[in-house]
């Protein structure tokens, strides 16, 4: 049986964090702070010997991956990027002030903060509470979600090999969203995971499970 080690980092702060801003499939810079996030990411995997990084192909995660990778043992990693580990799409509200945004989307339901939708509902049901209050409904919903998800998952899986380490660097709600669903519940994905922080899963023919969370 093939088990592969996925070390799961969020990048570094962007203006967006900063600013509380919807950032799914739109971009901002990494932050100073972010940029050290970065370089403290790579510090504490600096000796896990990868076999291959991979990122989103949003800069804010290649700029995080490139600084990561510039501490590690290993200097020929190779290094890919791909759309299937991007963080969710908020359509319409994207680039949007957070609070207002999650406030449109849960109100309706009676939940009116993201962590409220999180606590009463679930997070796939925030992410079609968002599609439903999409004027355009380009939002992503659940189900398109981890469609797009499952294709990344089969994706690492025939590109890695038995023991392979893998570092993957992609967003704060898919790495939650991640943990949440193959976390069997032994983890609060009501809180975010860190800029930099780092999680850990394993990939088996079985499935996916979770060794640890939202590490700094």
């Amino acid at each position: 049986m093939k088990t592969v080690t996925v070390y799961l980092v969020r990048h570094g702060q962007t203006y967006f964090n900063r600013y509380n801003r919807m950032q799914g499939w739109s971009d901002s810079p990494l932050t100073e702070k972010g940029i050290q996030d970065a370089h403290e990411a790579g510090k504490r995997l600096q000796n896990v010997t990868f076999q291959h990084c991979y990122s989103s192909d949003r800069g804010r995660a290649i700029q995080t991956a490139e600084i990561i990778l510039s501490h590690n043992i290993n200097t020929h990693v190779p290094f890919s990027q791909t759309p299937l580990f991007r963080e969710e799409f908020y359509g319409y509200y994207e680039g949007e002030d957070s609070a207002k945004s999650w406030f449109a989307a849960g109100a309706p339901h009676g939940s009116p903060t993201f962590k409220d939708i999180i606590a009463d509902y679930s997070l796939d049901e925030a992410k079609d509470f968002v599609h439903q209050a999409d004027p355009f409904g380009d939002a992503e919903t659940a189900t398109q979600y981890w469609t797009r998800l499952a294709k990344g998952f089969k994706w690492l899986r025939e590109q890695a090999h038995d023991g392979d380490k893998i570092l993957m660097v992609s967003h704060g709600t898919t790495i939650r969203s991640i943990v949440d669903k193959f976390g069997e519940k032994k983890f609060d994905v009501t809180v975010s995971p860190m800029n930099g922080g780092i999680s850990t899963i394993q990939l088996t023919d079985e499935g996916i499970s979770v060794l640890n969370y939202n590490q700094k």
